[in-house]
């Protein structure tokens, strides 16, 4: 069983990164949206595993999209930030419920459910890109930025969620 959870996380971190690099990096709607899908395995990732082996992992997914976007550790930075900040959004989000030993995140309300992932989506967005335009002279660019690229990343974020999740009937 606990093989099975690190091949699945494996196999996500794996086809995440190649589906953001060779998919989602070459799309640009309106000429500048790129949607980031890549922030699905921060999503999914396992609630009660080891929180530095998540940052650790998490630093490594964005060292990767870094590597082959060449954006000198942009996402590695958006990413860790969002790994940390992680456990604090789940108690925003879903209260002390989470910490229970029971607690799993596809027994959440789908409001709750969709509340976590904006929120991990906001945050990543708002730290990727006050550190892209690195201005905050240019505060309406980067919010502009987070809402257009961060609608984009939370609707394509559902489809893969409901393309990907188990139905309970």
């Amino acid at each position: 069983m606990i093989s099975n959870n690190y091949f699945i996380n494996i196999v996500r971190f794996a086809l995440l990164v190649l589906v953001q690099v060779l998919v989602f990096n070459r799309l640009n709607f309106f000429g500048f949206i790129n949607p980031m899908v890549y922030i699905m395995f921060l999503y999914w990732y396992p609630i009660k595993e080891n929180r530095a082996a998540f940052i650790g992992l998490s630093f490594l997914l964005g060292i990767a999209i870094d590597f082959f976007s060449d954006t000198l550790a942009i996402h590695a930075a958006s990413t860790a930030t969002i790994a940390y900040f992680r456990p604090a959004i789940m108690r925003f989000v879903f209260g002390v419920n989470y910490e229970f030993q029971s607690f799993k995140l596809g027994n959440a309300t789908r409001v709750q459910q969709f509340t976590f992932l904006a929120l991990l989506i906001i945050v990543h967005h708002l730290v990727f890109f006050t550190l892209e335009i690195f201005s905050l002279a240019n505060i309406l660019l980067i919010l502009k930025k987070v809402v257009s690229i961060g609608l984009a990343t939370l609707v394509l974020c559902l489809l893969f969620g409901s393309l990907f999740s188990t139905r309970k009937e």
